[in-house]
C-alpha cells in the first residue's frame, strides 16, 4: 500500500519538477530498537545535466557536508560505510529511476538523528540536499497523556508504534486496566507521508482513587522476540475529598492543645485554619497543625480546617471545650426595701461546665438550687425576716466561687408583749418595748393628765434604750398622787410607738405580780428576837457567799430601780435573759438583767424581753422605823426606810 502511494508520488514530483536539485524526505519518521525501517526518499537534479558513468548515491549521518567528514550510512560506489552502519543498510530505491529510498536494519538508539541524501551524477554534478529525515528510535512506544487529567472527567489514552519496517507488524496491548471502571479501547492506523503509525486508545472516567495507579502500553512483534513496554503514573486531578481533623476535644484553662488537619486532594490543598472568620494559620501542603497554647475561655468554640486546590473546597470543624471553674458570680448591689416589697435577686456567672448556683440566707438553703450559669431568687412581699445577708454560691467540679449581698427591711413599729404596767414600791413601773426599721421612737402619754413624757424630769423618771432593731422604754409614776396600792385607783398610761412607716398607741395594761415573801412586822415587844433571828440568818448567808465566792458580796441597793443595764458579752450560741424581781414591803419592781456570754467582745444593753428565761429571787424583809442599819447588812430605800435583805435560794 505505502509503495503504490510513493510510486504515485514520485510520479506527481517528477512531472511537477522544475529543473532543479531538489529531494523530498519524510521530515519526521520513526522505528523500535532492535527493528528496521524504510526511509522514502526521490530526488530531483537539473534535466539539463547529463549523469555521467550513470548515477551514484550517497547517505550522511548528522551532517550534508563533506568536508566536515559525517559519517556515511550508504554509499553506492563502495561498500565503505561508518562501522555503525556496516551490514545494517541497504539501498531499496533505484537512482536511475531518482528514487533514493534507504532500509535500515537491526537499529538502535544511536541512530537517532539527522539523514542526508547526496547525489553524485558525474564530475562536478554532485549534490548534497539540505532536507533531511530525522530518524527516531524507540525503545518504548509513546503514550500520548493529556497535560491535565481532571477527576470525573472523561479521559483518552493513546498508545503509539511505528509500522515502518516491511517484515514486521506491530501490535498494542493494554496492561493494568483490570482496576478502571468500564474501559473502552480502540485502534486506529494512519499513514501519512509515506511512514505509518498504528494506535490504541483506551478511554475511561478516571476517580481520585486512580490517581498514582500505573497503566501500560506493550507493544510486540508476532513471531520475533521484540517486545516494548511503557508504564505511566496516573496523575488525576481532583478536589479535596477528605478533610481529617482532631475529635472535638476538651481541655483544662491554661493547658496546651494541638489540632492537626490532614486534606486528600492532588494537587495539594491551601490549608488553613478558621476560628469563626479569623483566618489562624495557612500553609499549602498536605497537612498542617495548629498549637494553642495557655488556653483560656475565649478561645472555646467551632475550629474549621478548609482545603482548597482550585478544583475544589471542602473543610471540616471541631468543638474545643475550655473547662475552668466558676467566676465570681454577679450579683444584685444590697439594698433597703420596705415590708411588703417583693424581690427579684439575680445571680449570673460562668463556668465550664456550667455551674451550680445555690441561694443561702445566713447560711441557709432558700430557694432551689438551679444548674445554670443564672439564677433569679423571688421574694414575694418580703417580711422582717426576710432581712439578712444572702449568698450566691456557683459550683462545678473545677471549683467554687461566691458573692453576698444585704438586704435590709425597713417595717412599721410593732409592739411587743413585753410592754405592761407594773406596780412597784415607789408606784407604778410601765415598760414599751416594740421593734421596727428604723427603730421605734418610744413616748409615754398620760390622758387623765393630758402628759406627754419623752424625758425625765422632777416628777417621772424616763429610759430608753435600742437594741438593733429593738427599742424599749420605761417610766416610773412616783407622784404620791399617782401612787397605786393594791385596790387603788387605776392608772391610765399610753405607749406610743412610731417611725417612718407609721405610729401606733396602745394602753398598757397594769398588772399584779403574785410573789413568795416572808415579810414579818414586828412591834416594840417581839423587835429582840426578831432582830436576833434576821442578823444570824444574815451573817449565815454571807459565810456562806464567802465560801463560794472568795469575798463578801456587796449587795447594791438601786436608786432608780428602773431598766438596770449590765455590759455584758454577746454570744449567738448561748443568750440567757433574767428579770430579777424583788418584793419589799408588799410593793413590787421590775427589773431587767441581761446576761451574755461569747467571744464577739462587743457590748450591748439590754434588747427584746422576748424569750427570757426568767429566775425568781425571793426575799425577806423587815422594817426599822428610825432605826440604824450596819454597814454591808443592811440598805438605805429610796423613800428613806431601812431594811435588810436575806436571800433565800
Amino acid at each position: 500500500m505505502w509503495c503504490l502511494e510513493l510510486l504515485l508520488t514520485l510520479l506527481l514530483i517528477i512531472n511537477d519538477a522544475s529543473s532543479q536539485w531538489n529531494v523530498w524526505v519524510p521530515r519526521d519518521i520513526s522505528a523500535m530498537t532492535n527493528s528496521c525501517v524504510v526511509i522514502p526518499c526521490t530526488f530531483m537534479y537539473p534535466s539539463g545535466i547529463r549523469p555521467y558513468r550513470g548515477i551514484h548515491g550517497i547517505w550522511y549521518f548528522g551532517q550534508p557536508y563533506p568536508q566536515l567528514f559525517p559519517p556515511v550510512v550508504f554509499k553506492s560506489r563502495t561498500d565503505v560505510v561508518h562501522e555503525s552502519y556496516k551490514g545494517r543498510t541497504k539501498l531499496l530505491g533505484d537512482l536511475h529511476q531518482r528514487n533514493c529510498t534507504l532500509l535500515i536494519n537491526n537499529i538502535g538508539t544511536e541512530h537517532s538523528g539527522r539523514y542526508y541524501f547526496r547525489a553524485d551524477l558525474g564530475g562536478a554534478n554532485m549534490y548534497t540536499y539540505p532536507d533531511f529525515a530525522e530518524l527516531k528510535v524507540l525503545d518504548q512506544p509513546n503514550i500520548d497523556v493529556p497535560e491535565e487529567i481532571v477527576s470525573d472527567e472523561n479521559l483518552e489514552l493513546t498508545c503509539y508504534a511505528p509500522d515502518n519496517c516491511p517484515d514486521m507488524t506491530p501490535e498494542i496491548q493494554w496492561m493494568y486496566t483490570d482496576y478502571l471502571p468500564d474501559p473502552e479501547f480502540s485502534s486506529d492506523y494512519l499513514e501519512e507521508s509515506n511512514t505509518a503509525v498504528l494506535s490504541s486508545t483506551l478511554t475511561f472516567v478516571p476517580r481520585p482513587m486512580h490517581n498514582g495507579q500505573l497503566l501500560g502500553c506493550r507493544v510486540y512483534y508476532p513471531n520475533t522476540t521484540l517486545v516494548y513496554e511503557r508504564l505511566i503514573s496516573l496523575d488525576i486531578k481532583y478536589a479535596p475529598r477528605s478533610v481529617w481533623v482532631n475529635v472535638s476535644s476538651e481541655v483544662m484553662e491554661g493547658s496546651s492543645v494541638m489540632l492537626h488537619c490532614e486534606v486528600d486532594s492532588n494537587p495539594p490543598s491551601r490549608i488553613s485554619w478558621m476560628f469563626g472568620d479569623q483566618e489562624l494559620l495557612w500553609d499549602t501542603a498536605s497537612n498542617i497543625s495548629l498549637s494553642l497554647d495557655d488556653v483560656t475561655p475565649a478561645q472555646e468554640g467551632i475550629y474549621t480546617c478548609v482545603g482548597d486546590n482550585g478544583y475544589g473546597m471542602m473543610n471540616t470543624s471541631l468543638y474545643l471545650a475550655v473547662k475552668y471553674p466558676p467566676r465570681e458570680p454577679l450579683v444584685n448591689n444590697s439594698m433597703t426595701v420596705q415590708e411588703g416589697t417583693s424581690l427579684a435577686l439575680h445571680c449570673s456567672t460562668q463556668g465550664s461546665p456550667a455551674p451550680t448556683l445555690t441561694w443561702l440566707k445566713d447560711g441557709e438553703l432558700v430557694g432551689t438550687i438551679t444548674a445554670d450559669e443564672l439564677s433569679v431568687l423571688e421574694i414575694m412581699e418580703i417580711t422582717p425576716q426576710g432581712d439578712g445577708q444572702y449568698r450566691c454560691l456557683a459550683e462545678n467540679e473545677h471549683g467554687r466561687a461566691s458573692s453576698s449581698l444585704n438586704i435590709t427591711v425597713e417595717y412599721a413599729p410593732v409592739l411587743l408583749e413585753e410592754s405592761k404596767c407594773t406596780v412597784v414600791r415607789e408606784g407604778v413601773q410601765c415598760v414599751c418595748m416594740a421593734t421596727g426599721n428604723p427603730e421605734p421612737t418610744i413616748e409615754f402619754y398620760l390622758p387623765d393628765l393630758n402628759i406627754t413624757i419623752n424625758e425625765t424630769d422632777g416628777r417621772y423618771n424616763f429610759y430608753t434604750h435600742t437594741d438593733g432593731h429593738t427599742s424599749t422604754g420605761m417610766i416610773k409614776l412616783r407622784e404620791k398622787g399617782e401612787r397605786v396600792d393594791n385596790g387603788g385607783p387605776a392608772v391610765n398610761v399610753h405607749c406610743s410607738i412610731y417611725n417612718m412607716y407609721g405610729r401606733e398607741s396602745v394602753l398598757l395594761e397594769l398588772q399584779q405580780e403574785k410573789k413568795y415573801m416572808m415579810a414579818v412586822i414586828v412591834g416594840t415587844i417581839g423587835g429582840v428576837a426578831v432582830i436576833a433571828f434576821i442578823i444570824a440568818a444574815v451573817r449565815y448567808v454571807g459565810h456562806n457567799n464567802k465560801k463560794e465566792n472568795g469575798n463578801p458580796r456587796q449587795d447594791v441597793v438601786l436608786e432608780n430601780p428602773a431598766l438596770y443595764y449590765s455590759a455584758v458579752k454577746k454570744d449567738k450560741q448561748n443568750l440567757r435573759k433574767k428579770v430579777l424581781k424583788t418584793e419589799l414591803l408588799g410593793s413590787k419592781f421590775n427589773s431587767i438583767l441581761e446576761e451574755t456570754t461569747g467571744e464577739d467582745g462587743d457590748y450591748q444593753p439590754v434588747g427584746s424581753m422576748a424569750g427570757l428565761e426568767r429566775q425568781e429571787l425571793n426575799y425577806a424583809a423587815l422594817e426599822f422605823i428610825g432605826a440604824r442599819s450596819r454597814e454591808g447588812a443592811s440598805g438605805r430605800g429610796d423613800d428613806g426606810s431601812n431594811y435588810t435583805e436575806i436571800k433565800a435560794k
